[in-house]
């Protein structure tokens, strides 16, 4: 696959991307404190299955024990999201952000933003129940919203270009739809093929789906799609100094300059 490093993509409405990086720095948080523990620690195995989302609960299929419940049922379509399983994991997840969620949240807004975040988690959850109903695993992973954000991005700025290593090797600058058309094609074949992986391409997909509809209606006004002309911002526009009008010369008793 490749690894995105950079794009040449400016922010245009908002001057920091904070809720992007909040969200890296609550994960990678969240990830340190069950790190710390050890995967295998009754701490950690507690927080993924209290806190993932785990299809057979959210269906009443079965029960968690009282001491698992750390949050109410519904609250694991979100919660499931910062939790990772490693550094791999994690970081995969949060390079990606990293590189395109800034212009998301600059075309959104903060506060749109974070609840398209979340409801492309959501979305990605919901996918994986309805394709795994039964499940007893957890859930754990920003892979859905992330995935949300991908394809928020490919709808806005296709063109622009994004250095990528491919097979984590060869840097190329590519316009974005390339790489990124080819990352949502790939879960698309990988959900029917690899059926009982380990990897959940559902919630990959329902993040897709839900990124693509979503950012159609929570975009600010006036950001197009598919990097067509691109309006400048009043504020912008307000901060810029403005030319002087041009005088003409008109002709009384004798020849001036119109006042």
């Amino acid at each position: 696959m490749f690894i995105p490093l950079h794009d040449s993509n400016d922010l245009k409405h908002i001057k920091l991307q904070w809720v992007t990086w909040s969200l890296i720095a609550i994960n990678v948080l969240v990830y340190v404190v069950t790190g710390l523990a050890g995967d295998d620690s009754e701490f950690t195995n507690a927080a993924y299955l209290g806190l993932g989302f785990i299809p057979s609960v959210v269906n009443d299929i079965v029960e968690l024990p009282d001491y698992l419940i750390l949050v109410p049922e519904d609250a694991t379509y979100i919660t499931y999201s910062f939790l990772h399983g490693n550094l791999l994991h994690l970081g995969s997840n949060m390079i990606f952000l990293w590189v395109f969620g800034d212009n998301v949240e600059d075309a959104m807004g903060h506060i749109k933003f974070l609840i398209f975040y979340f409801l492309c988690a959501a979305a990605g959850a919901f996918v994986h129940g309805l394709l795994l109903p039964e499940s007893e695993g957890p859930l754990i992973g920003a892979s859905g919203a992330v995935a949300g954000v991908i394809a928020a991005y490919l709808m806005l700025h296709p063109r622009v270009r994004v250095w990528v290593l491919v097979l984590g090797r060869v840097p190329l600058p590519l316009p974005a739809f390339i790489p990124l058309l080819f990352w949502v094609g790939f879960q698309f074949v990988m959900v029917v093929t690899d059926v009982d992986g380990e990897i959940s391409w559902g919630a990959h997909i329902g993040g897709i789906i839900a990124g693509a509809i979503l950012v159609l209606f929570l975009r600010r006004s006036g950001v197009p799609l598919f990097d067509r002309t691109i309006q400048t911002p009043k504020a912008v526009i307000h901060d810029q100094p403005q030319p002087e009008p041009a005088k003409t010369p008109t002709r009384t008793t004798t020849t001036k300059w119109g006042r």
